[in-house]
């Protein structure tokens, strides 16, 4: 396995519970897609390394699949909210150490974080608020995320930039990478756009932009 693959699970195979499992194996991760109707886990069997017919509602089930394993399990189930709340506390139950959950309200969203859910997400809303936010400012640059090949991720920094400038560390030139801001979590503010002379330490995270391959080998110098 490559050092920067991981394994999740996809439980519920709607819209959105098919585009994230297709992603994150795209993405060269290895994903367990479970769903209990059997038309939706044959459409989509090729297109992951498994998939499921199971009703993640039993928690016997999924003690069976050794989901405790994975590196996380998300929850895409919506239009029940028994269910998503019953799978929730079941992955929680049998060890899985960070469960993402999807909501359908603010109410249900306190709900799946009080049975132990690490992060919730809100999809309509979410989308509902960048769709807002485009109409309003229609020259805002929103598509870099969506540029092939390029990411934005937050990062710890290796141990051998701790200490260092960013003009010693030069990552522009060196790796084609732009620290676009630092969290500085002691002092709890963020610092956007740091000048060459901010010199890193080891409880920052960064913000970084740059080529996938690039952020790559930077990530397995972070562990």
């Amino acid at each position: 396995m490559r050092s920067d693959m991981k394994q999740f699970a996809v439980i519920g195979l709607g819209n959105f519970g098919y585009y994230l499992s297709t992603q994150l194996y795209k993405k060269g991760h290895e994903v367990l897609a479970i769903d209990k109707k059997p038309n939706l886990v044959q459409e989509i069997k090729d297109k992951v390394n498994q998939a499921i017919v199971a009703d993640a509602t039993e928690r016997e089930t999924l003690e069976a699949m050794g989901l405790e394993q994975m590196d996380a399990a998300v929850v895409c189930i919506g239009s029940v909210l028994s269910n998503s709340i019953l799978v929730t506390l079941n992955l929680k139950d049998i060890g899985v150490k960070r469960v993402l959950a999807k909501a359908l309200s603010e109410a249900h969203g306190r709900i799946l974080y009080k049975i132990g859910a690490s992060e919730v997400f809100f999809p309509e809303k979410d989308l509902a608020l960048s769709l807002a936010e485009r109409i309003h400012n229609p020259n805002m640059i929103d598509y870099l995320p969506f540029l092939e090949g390029y990411s934005i991720i937050e990062l710890s920094p290796p141990q051998d930039f701790i200490g260092k400038s960013l003009r010693e560390l030069d990552l522009i030139n060196r790796l084609g990478i732009q620290i676009i801001a630092v969290k500085e979590v002691i002092k709890d503010q963020l610092v956007f756009i740091p000048t060459a002379k901010f010199v890193l330490k080891d409880s920052d995270l960064l913000i970084m932009l740059g080529r996938n391959e690039s952020l790559d080998k930077l990530k397995v110098n972070a562990k």
